[in-house]
């Protein structure tokens, strides 16, 4: 049974500079949700009640925004707010979340690698902090599900076009089904002619623990730093790792074009705001 979770926070957000200056990347908000309270309910949504979020310099408003506020709720309390106080009690009570500090950009593995005393011998699910899910059955759910059945670590993946194939970590292997791949290979951001497929982490997994020995033993790979990937196959030499073909829609935060058409997609879904949003945009398309 999968009980704790790790969400990796710790990253500079260097693509979305200036904003990330002075604000994590993660507090980026989707109309007025910061993208790390979807991962985080991602994780509850799955049952998964014990988090543990890894962050770094200049990220306390990350932890700020999951204790509580005593004076703004007394001030919501006051004005007879129900809604929003309400709101921010489950805020505050949505799941024991605890942080940890990443004393220096050193790379996806190394940040896990902080999660070992919390997490112990448990398997655990690692969500990373700057990609939202949209699916019916959260993503994390769907791949506990699919390590309850074959009992190895599990990585989320999905299908991107060619000529992005190099952006991301890729995995080769044998199909088990139509969702299902039992992995041969994992190589990281490789040119598309050197790719084993089409099919891409998705910034989300399930691990066994047996992987903290692992990104022990990896040495630094791209940009200098210790990458996941590169731990993951070391982990495949000791034991299965399964793929799972997502149900669902990925959105990369971290992206500004992805960030743009994620906050259009979440507009449009919002009772509030679609049928007049929708107008507007189709008004400045017809321009």
């Amino acid at each position: 049974m999968i009980r704790k979770a790790v969400i990796p926070a710790a990253g500079l957000g260097t693509r979305f500079l200036p904003a990330t200056k002075s604000m994590p990347k993660e507090m980026l908000p989707i109309i007025d949700i910061p993208t790390i309270q979807y991962v985080v309910q991602e994780a509850v949504d799955s049952g998964i009640e014990d988090i543990l979020i890894i962050s770094g310099k200049g990220k306390r408003a990350i932890e700020d925004h999951f204790d509580r506020n005593v004076e703004l709720e007394s001030r919501l309390e006051e004005k007879e707010d129900l809604l929003w106080f309400n709101e921010m009690r489950r805020l505050a009570d949505m799941a024991n979340v605890h942080f940890v500090r990443q004393k220096e950009a050193n790379g996806l593995g190394d940040a896990i690698y902080y999660a070992r005393h919390h997490v112990g011998n448990e398997p655990f699910a690692v969500l990373l902090g700057d990609t939202i899910m949209d699916s019916v059955i959260p993503v994390t759910q769907q791949l506990m599900d699919t390590y309850e059945q074959y009992g190895g670590s599990v990585i989320a993946v999905e299908e991107v076009p060619a000529n992005k194939v190099n952006r991301y970590g890729i995995v080769g292997g044998n199909s088990l089904s139509d969702s299902i791949m039992e992995l041969s290979t994992l190589v990281e951001k490789p040119a598309i002619d050197k790719a084993p497929s089409n099919l891409a982490i998705a910034g989300r997994y399930v691990l066994t623990p047996e992987i903290f020995n692992t990104i022990e033993q990896t040495p630094k790979g791209k940009n200098n730093e210790i990458q996941l990937t590169d731990s993951l196959l070391l982990l495949l030499k000791r034991e299965n790792i399964f793929a799972h073909h997502i149900e669902g829609k990925r959105h990369d935060i971290g992206d500004k074009l992805d960030y743009l058409k994620t906050t259009v997609e979440f507009a449009l879904k919002r009772k509030e705001f679609a049928e007049p949003f929708r107008k507007f945009l189709v008004d400045i398309l017809n321009k």
